[in-house]
């Protein structure tokens, strides 16, 4: 199984769909949306021209800024590198709008195309073109392949790879010199190298519209150049002549937005819709808007007519014979017949004959004329077509091979080195490498170096700096939290080892103790840290057998940073103010700033010497009476503090009888 491939983290590029002269469209799914996209991905073949990527982010621009229903949109564009023929390629993608249908080119070729649908489908492409020209785009290239048909029947018109602003369309050529656009529905203006403006996309729409009512372009020819010939000087047949049931109420829609000369063109596409939908309901183009000539029209009666700019020859007789007969049958002018005498033809013709047979030879010799005129007027036009062309090439030919020399780079960003290179018309290749004296991010040193003179399209090599190889681990990641620890690690290019816990009696659980190696130690970039995180416990010290005093400095340590607590407890076998046990035990832990119960040891109290006995028979019945009981020590006294003894109170002891 193929790797999976995805665009910016976020775009599965899955079947091819379809190709174009530079770049495939592939089926994909936008992960973050969770819906189907198409991919239009520049092919790598054609990626190392600067002017191919150019005119592919060209598109994207255009589009990007249209919205409207009939103009497919665009979602997002970015760049991928891919190796190719032993280097690494910027193949810029543009990622837009799935249209599941299918072409008008498909549509006529299986012949599923009717006068009512062209009529729809091209109001829907003059809808669209109208907000392009609005926006100040001009496609450049309306076509059948390029206007998509939706499966519910919508319009969406694709492909703004030549558009150009109006601001910039004074160029209708591309960088490298080539007639843009696709010959068969390319304008006269197009073809001689002219500005073009929103009346071109005008008469393309007026080929499309063409091909629609009749199943071909107005102009085929054996090459692309003879096609263009054509646009330029020769007139296109009447649509209704070639196809009966086309009303001929259409021809004129669709003459007019080929005129030759833009000016005799609608003025917009709202005006050239609105002329299609008036001829739809039966209203014809007004005489007055009729400025371009219509060849051969097809008259209300089926009959072929001639219409200018070629006269019709003259009508008012004609002369006939046959074998078997020499008889001249003349028509009148009201077209009826007169009988002429059977001698008649060896006498000299009459004058009105000898007049008629002068006018027809004069029109002969004028109609070849006009042909040899018209015929002259192609051949230097394709003379001069072919020299701007042969002109243009040598120009870009020289262009292209002209040698550039290498900037010096040293410390610039990587971004703009890239850019500057780019419009050297170079390419760049980056290699990050460590330095110790270039900050991280800059370019060190460029391959070949500048002033180094080479040609276009030569790859420089950047060696952007990545910082030094070895790094110290900053001290002050003592007490950070996990998360910014690892950020700082891996910021700094080191990776992420192992992880552990560790007592600390102030940093907070999960928060950085220390790393392994050492913090404030010197170690190689990309080494393993392996972190030490506090568990926010503190282990307990050994306090018993401790004073007091001693006891309450050691918890007090910053290294501990505990409480503590004292009970007193008699004990004759320690010195007093000792501790004989504690709470926690030795080597357990307790949370940070918790507090340890110790029990501190006092010196026991002294029985009290035994009364000496009295006689107290004589004293009658007034002498105490006997009492008996056992003497008791005070309960041990809980106390907090560094330790210091209590006074310690008298005891009383009971009087014994006598």
């Amino acid at each position: 199984m193929t790797e999976e491939r995805i665009l910016n983290g976020r775009y599965v590029v899955g079947e091819l769909i379809g190709r174009g002269g530079m770049a495939d469209v592939h089926l994909g799914v936008d992960q973050v949306l969770g819906r189907k996209v198409a991919i239009k991905l520049l092919r790598a073949e054609m990626a190392r021209d600067p002017m191919v990527q150019a005119r592919f982010r060209r598109e994207a621009k255009a589009v990007a800024g249209l919205n409207h229903p009939n103009i497919v949109s665009v979602f997002d564009t970015g760049e991928e590198e891919q190796e190719f023929s032993g280097s690494t390629v910027e193949l810029p993608f543009i990622v837009m709008e799935y249209v599941r249908g299918r072409t008008l080119r498909d549509l006529i070729k299986s012949g599923e195309m009717t006068n009512d649908l062209a009529i729809k489908y091209v109001l829907g492409v003059l809808e669209a073109l109208a907000h392009s020209h609005s926006m100040g785009i001009v496609h450049r290239d309306i076509k059948p392949a390029n206007i998509m048909v939706t499966e519910r029947g919508n319009l969406k018109v694709m492909d703004f790879g030549i558009a150009r602003a109006l601001a910039d369309s004074a160029s209708t050529m591309t960088q490298t010199q080539t007639v843009v656009g696709t010959a068969q529905y390319l304008s006269p203006e197009q073809a001689r190298g002219e500005a073009v403006d929103a009346r071109t996309d005008l008469y393309s729409t007026g080929c499309l519209l063409y091909e629609l009512f009749t199943g071909r372009p107005p102009f085929t020819g054996d090459s692309p150049v003879s096609v263009a010939y054509q646009h330029v000087g020769e007139y296109a047949p009447a649509p209704s002549t070639l196809v009966a049931e086309l009303d001929p109420i259409f021809d004129a829609v669709v003459l007019k937005a080929l005129a030759k000369d833009r000016e005799d063109r609608y003025a917009d596409a709202t005006a050239f819709a609105t002329a299609l939908s008036n001829a739809r309901g039966g209203i014809a183009l007004p005489p007055e808007e009729l400025t371009a000539p219509l060849p051969q029209s097809r008259a209300n009666n089926g009959d072929l007519t001639a219409v200018a700019p070629f006269a019709a020859a003259p009508t008012a007789a004609i002369s006939t014979s046959t074998p078997d007969s020499a008889a001249s049958v003349p028509v009148n002018q009201t077209g009826y017949l007169e009988p002429v005498a059977e001698d008649s033809r060896w006498e000299t013709p009459p004058i009105w004959e000898q007049n008629l047979q002068r006018e027809l030879n004069e029109h002969r010799a004028k109609s070849k004329r006009n042909w040899t005129v018209a015929i002259s007027t192609v051949l230097v036009l394709a003379l001069v077509v072919s020299g701007l062309f042969f002109y243009n090439w040598m120009r870009a030919e020289a262009e292209r091979n002209a040698p550039v020399a290498v900037p010096v780079l040293q410390e610039m960003t990587q971004a703009k080195a890239e850019s500057t290179l780019r419009e050297l018309q170079l390419v760049p290749k980056v290699e990050t490498v460590f330095d110790d004296e270039i900050k991280t991010g800059l370019v060190v040193e460029s391959d070949p170096a500048a002033p180094r003179e080479v040609r276009k399209g030569t790859t420089v090599r950047l060696m952007v700096s990545k910082g030094p190889e070895a790094r110290v681990l900053p001290e002050s990641l003592s007490g950070q939290s996990e998360a910014g620890a690892r950020q700082v690690l891996t910021d700094l290019g080191f990776e992420i080892g192992t992880v552990s816990r560790a007592n600390h009696p102030s940093v907070p659980t999960d928060w950085l103790v220390d790393t392994e190696p050492k913090l404030g130690k010197k170690v190689k970039v990309g080494t393993k840290i392996d972190l030490v995180l506090s568990t926010g416990m503190v282990s307990v010290p050994q306090l018993v057998n401790l004073m007091v005093p001693e006891a309450t400095e050691l918890l007090e340590d910053p290294e501990v940073g505990l409480g503590i607590t004292t009970v007193e407890e008699p004990n004759a076998a320690v010195e007093p103010g000792t501790i004989i046990n504690q709470d926690p035990v030795p080597g357990s832990t307790t949370p940070q700033g918790g507090t340890v119960r110790v029990t501190v040891a006092v010196k026991p109290e002294e029985p009290s010497p035994t009364p000496t006995p009295t006689d107290t028979a004589s004293e009658g019945p007034s002498a105490p009476k006997e009492s008996s009981g056992t003497p008791t020590s005070p309960a041990p006294t809980e106390k907090s503090g560094k330790g210091k003894d209590p006074a310690l109170p008298l005891p009383v002891l009971p009087v014994p009888s006598p």
